[in-house]
């Protein structure tokens, strides 16, 4: 299948090229990203093209280069927000997470890019009084300004349990597979109530 046409409209889903990762993304994070094998610098550059998305997917078995990877089923939409190619042949580039989705169904193009189709997974119901928001909402602010405000994607949302959950999985230091659950979750409050109950193990918030 031609990258060409791989991009759906108009569909409860819609084809997308899939880039495994051993990263887990999530809506609303920024993803800084290296670029040099040719089908995803093709892909890169269709998707600009395009103003189109990509797929980012855990990786399960495989590497992220080279043979195509065993990668999870739910995985997270990005768009490339920043391009730079400071050195030839490598791509430097920045994508946002958008939604979350589900594989439909996958196949491999000749030159090893996977396609999938993709169904959107149902956003989630405001929290904006789940238990443990205000204390997590505090943590999380405070890393965020050690980190570094440019890191993150405004606005910063620290009254909204989905918001706050989804960008402390993405900075604490948590295992991948544990970081995939967190995102396959699809209730923000169970999701915070989770990581709530981690920073408070780790003497994190008191």
């Amino acid at each position: 299948m031609s990258i060409l046409n791989i991009f759906s409209a108009g569909r409860r889903t819609q084809s997308v090229p899939i880039f495994p990762l051993n990263t887990v993304l999530y809506p609303g994070a920024l993803l800084p990203l290296r670029i040099f094998e040719v089908r995803y610098m093709d892909m890169a550059k269709e998707c600009l093209k395009r103003s189109s998305p990509f797929g980012v997917c855990l990786i399960t078995e495989g590497e992220e280069v080279g043979t195509p990877a065993a990668h999870e089923r739910v995985g997270c939409l990005a768009r490339l927000v920043d391009v730079d190619m400071e050195e030839l042949g490598v791509l430097k580039a920045r994508a946002e997470g958008v939604e979350r989705f589900r594989i439909v169904s996958t196949e491999v193009g000749k030159q090893g890019l996977i396609v999938g189709e993709v169904a959107p997974l149902a956003a989630e119901a405001d929290a904006i009084d789940a238990p443990g928001l205000a204390d997590c909402a505090e943590f999380l602010r405070k890393a965020i300004m050690g980190i570094g405000p440019e890191r993150f994607r405004e606005p910063f949302r620290f009254d909204d349990a989905t918001w706050v959950g989804f960008r402390l999985a993405e900075i604490l230091p948590l295992r991948n597979d544990v970081k995939q659950k967190l995102l396959e979750l699809t209730d923000g409050g169970l999701r915070l109530a989770v990581i709530d109950k981690f920073l408070r193990q780790q003497k994190l918030i008191a």
